[in-house]
Formats: structure tokens, C-alpha cells, sequence
């Protein structure tokens, strides 16, 4: 059966004993550990973290990407207040004798520009923040360039959202997509 003592010195060792018929009162000298001290621990708030960063920030703009994107496609909260301004000011500024084709136009047209203006802006910035993503690895770190495959799948799905939500913005706005009735 083995037998283990230690002692500690004024050096800041540890002598240990072992008494085993294998080691046969064999003795030891280990470095004692160090307790820290105030000093010591205001040091360690302060010292630079030696991980690298996560890469939650690429994956949370990615997401956001794609949430611009679908919001680009199905309308959002300020293209529908837009629209609706320009739906008012189209009323007030179409006298009651003008005719059909500028009532169109003035109360409908502009508010079906101004949604497929609001998309198109949606549509852009998703675009360019899926953009952003996707190149960003190019200008980290050397030797960290790898980034998490859903953070990559969820940036393609917005730069693909962002070119849909800005193709049928450009489409909507020019009228070749869903354009204004003729007035006869």
C-alpha cells in the first residue's frame, strides 16, 4: 500500500514521499502553485481574450439578409404607410373633373410605385448585406477564413432574395410587371 506525505518549505516547494515498496521512501520536489493575489486577478479582467471571435455577428447579418429579402417580396410596414400617403395625396391633388387616366394615375399609380420603391430599397439592402457576409472571410483573419456552412447558406438565400425583391421592384416601378390599367 502506498503512503503519500508532503511538506511544504519556506521556497515555495513541495517535497513528496512516497513510501511503496516500488519507490522505496523515493522523495520529490514539485513547484507549489500560486495563489493569486488582488493584483493578480485585476490583470486577468484586463487581459485580452485569447479565443477567436465566433462568428455570431456574420451569422446574425445573414439572417437579417434574408429577413430583408422576404420582407422585399411581401411588402412591408413603411411601403404600405407610403403607398398609402400617396394614395391621400393623389386625392387631394385630382379635381373632381379630371379625367379617368389621371385619377389612375394620381391616386393609383404613384402609390404603386412608391410600394415597388419601398420593396426595391428592401431588396438592396438585403442584397449588399448578403454580399457583405459572403466576402467578409476575404478580409479577417489569415488563418481564420472558414465560416459555418448555414452562416453561407443563409447569406445566398438573401443575396437570392435581394436580386428576386429588386428585379420585380424594377419591373413593378417601370410597369412591365402588373402595370396601371389603360383608361379608355
Amino acid at each position: 500500500m502506498a503512503e503519500k506525505t508532503e511538506d511544504e518549505t519556506e521556497t515555495g516547494t513541495t517535497t513528496v514521499v512516497e513510501s511503496d515498496e516500488r519507490t522505496a521512501g523515493r522523495t520529490e520536489e514539485r513547484p507549489q502553485k500560486a495563489v493569486a493575489g488582488p493584483e493578480d486577478s485585476a490583470a486577468e479582467e484586463h487581459a485580452e481574450p485569447a479565443e477567436a471571435p465566433s462568428g455570431t455577428g456574420q451569422g446574425a447579418a445573414a439572417v437579417v439578409s434574408v429577413a430583408l429579402g422576404l420582407v422585399s417580396l411581401t411588402g412591408g410596414w413603411p411601403g404600405t404607410v407610403a403607398a398609402a400617403r400617396e394614395t391621400l395625396v393623389g386625392q387631394l391633388r385630382t379635381a373632381a373633373d379630371a379625367s379617368v387616366a389621371t385619377q389612375i394615375k394620381e391616386v393609383y399609380g404613384d402609390a404603386w410605385n412608391t410600394t415597388a420603391l419601398w420593396g426595391g430599397l428592401f431588396a438592396l439592402v438585403a442584397l449588399i448585406t448578403g454580399v457583405v457576409v459572403l466576402v467578409r472571410p476575404a478580409f479577417g483573419a489569415p488563418g481564420r477564413s472558414a465560416q459555418a456552412p448555414w452562416t453561407k447558406s443563409l447569406a445566398w438565400a438573401g443575396v437570392t432574395l435581394g436580386v428576386v425583391g429588386l428585379l420585380l421592384a424594377v419591373l413593378t416601378y417601370t410597369g412591365v410587371l402588373l402595370g396601371l390599367p389603360a383608361a379608355s
